[in-house]
Formats: C-alpha cells, structure tokens, sequence
C-alpha cells in the first residue's frame, strides 16, 4: 500500500517548480493510537513530501465541543477534522464547518469518477469526505475464567459474566446497546430512543450495570483497561483492538454482534484561513491508496478502487465484513437528539 513511485514523482516535480513562499501550515487533528499512525504513514507524511506544506497533527477525543468552541470564539486553531459521521451532521447543521465541493474529487486509480468509486454515506453529507469505515464493538480477555461473552446482552449480563464494563463516556453507543440488550430488535433502536419512553428504557438498562461500568473518554484507553485488568469487557473501536491483537499480541477476542459502524470523515472547520490548503489535502488524503492504508489498522476504505491495494487476508477483520450483524449509527437521529440526550446523560452520570 504505496504510493506510485510515477505519483510521488511528478508531485515531486511540481513542487520543485513552485516557489516555496506558496508552502502553508495547517493544523490536523484526528484520534491518535494506531490510526492516527497509520492516517500519518499514507496521508499525513506523503502529502507533505508531495507538496511541502507543512502539518501539525494533534489528537483529540471527538465530539464537537472544540470545534464549537473555536468557531464560536472566532479562534480557530484546527484546520481538518477527522470527525466521526455520528457528530457530522450536527456539526455541520450548526454551521460549525465548512461545505465542501464533492465535485472537486479526483477520479480513482482506475478513473473512476469520484461520485461513482466513493460509497453512497462517504459522500452523503455536504460537510465531509469519507475516509473509513468503522465499527463500535466490545472486546474480552479470552485469558480470563469463565465462559466467553458472545452477545450485547451478555455485556449487559454482570451475573454470568462478572467484572467492570470499560464503556466511552458518551450516550451514543451506549443508549443503543441499553436497548438492544433490554430486547428491542436493532431495526428499531432509533424509532424506541425518539420517544420518552424509549429513553427511559434505555437509561434503566444502563442502571443495571452502572455500579460495574468503568467510564473513558479517548479510545486509546479501550485495550489498556482489558490489557491491565481494569475491565473485563471494554468497548471499543474495533481497530484499537485488532492492533492490539495484530501488533502487541494480547489475547484479545472481538465480540461483532451488533457492532455499530459508521463512518469518519475529513471536515474543515468553518472559519479556517487555509480552506485551499485544506481542500488540497482532503482531495489527497481520499484517494484510492491513501484510503487502503486504513486497512492496516482494520478499517475499511470508503472508495471502491482501493480495492486492489487491500490484503485480502485483512478483509475479515474490517467491519464491512460483519454489517449483516451490526447497526448502521444514525448520524440523522444523534443531529435531532444530542444535545438532548447528552445533557440528560451528563445528568444521569452526575447522580452516580
């Protein structure tokens, strides 16, 4: 999953006739760990020898609390987001970030236009590019006694399957999964959450477990707490734990049942000074052998041309492997409901 030694050749080229006074300086932040690493390796690094602008790339935890807080002071200090789609479209409904030109994708490898290589939900909002697909799961020690948890109602199960529950400490996800493990098929999760009772439901599921819940804020955490004993169960992004597996050799076992995936996009946050710059980086970073690199990190490419630069060997562990059992997160529904929700959330942690 390298470049084209033609392509870095005639970016190569290109940057040599340019004068070094156009070269900008961005910031682009993204969730850090084994992503970010390898987001560094086939986008971050090649586009700076490709062009000679210069990247500051910083970590942060998600959500859209930074990103409103900047724009909403005037001080911008984040030019790309990688932001997960759960939060794209209320982020862009506020206004938070900037619309972008799908039109001025380049076409794949094999030339493929873009709107036709990209997937439909890479290209569905007007604020973003896809870059991933990903998924939400929960992960066990398969060192530990007892039997194997194979469910989200076995998450939800403290009686069978003892000890601390690693859970991110926000209400999408977690509201979810209360509901599936208290019965509701996943097919209706979003119509049961939309109503009071629904809600109720779900945050008296979550009662049930909340004296054995351990709360983190930045998936870098999700492996740690399995891997020193701080949880029995964590959740997590999946590709924190196959690296984990991959990388570390932790004896780590992925649960799939309904996983919720979902995208990430690159997002330019509204009031950036290097909108071209970012634009420039965006076109870059989405294409189709950038978007393959994912893989290593097991998640999957948003193009269809990436294709032929994936191992064949990764693609069961990529999420597009496992959506007959997972639920697709409704970015729609979290956009109408968040704030809501996640005050009530906030609320509901307080009163631990």
């Amino acid at each position: 999953m390298r470049y084209h030694s033609k392509i870095l050749t005639t970016a190569a080229m290109l940057l040599a006739s340019a004068s070094m006074v156009q070269a900008e300086r961005m910031t682009v932040v993204s969730f850090g760990g084994a992503y970010g690493a390898a987001q560094n390796e086939h986008m971050i690094q090649p586009f700076v020898e490709a062009t000679g602008h210069e990247i500051l790339f910083e970590d942060y935890s998600g959500g859209i609390a930074e990103i409103s807080a900047q724009v909403q002071a005037g001080n911008i200090q984040w030019d790309v987001v990688d932001i997960e789609v759960i939060d794209l479209e209320r982020a862009c409904s506020e206004g938070l970030l900037e619309v972008i030109d799908h039109s001025q994708l380049p076409a794949g490898v094999d030339g493929t236009d873009a709107a036709d290589d990209f997937i439909p939900d890479a290209l569905a909002s007007e604020c973003g590019v896809g870059v991933i697909v990903w998924s939400i799961v929960y992960a066990y020690n398969t060192e530990n006694d007892g039997p194997a948890p194979q469910t989200i109602a076995d998450f939800f199960d403290t009686e069978t399957f003892p000890g601390p529950r690693a859970m991110r400490r926000r209400p999408q996800v977690n509201l979810e999964w209360a509901l599936i493990a208290d019965g509701v098929p996943a097919e209706e999760v979003y119509e049961v959450l939309a109503t009071e009772e629904g809600q109720e439901r779900a945050f008296a599921s979550l009662d049930r477990i909340r004296e054995d819940i351990v709360w983190f804020d930045s998936w870098s955490q999700a492996p740690q707490l399995l891997n020193d004993g701080g949880a029995a169960m964590v959740q997590s992004a999946n590709g924190r734990i196959f690296s984990a597996i991959q990388d570390d050799g932790r004896p780590f076992e992925i649960v799939w049942d309904n996983h919720v995936y979902d995208l990430d996009v690159w997002a330019i946050v509204a009031g950036s000074d290097n909108v071209d710059t970012a634009m420039e980086f965006i076109n870059f970073a989405t294409g189709s052998e950038p978007l393959a690199g994912m893989a290593d990190v097991a998640y999957g490419a948003t193009r269809l041309s990436s294709a032929p630069f994936v191992d064949p060997a990764v693609n069961s562990n990529l999420p597009t492997a496992h959506l007959d059992t997972g639920l697709k997160a409704d970015g729609i529904f979290w956009a109408d409901y968040g704030e809501s929700l996640g005050e009530r959330f906030n609320e509901w942690l307080l009163n631990e």
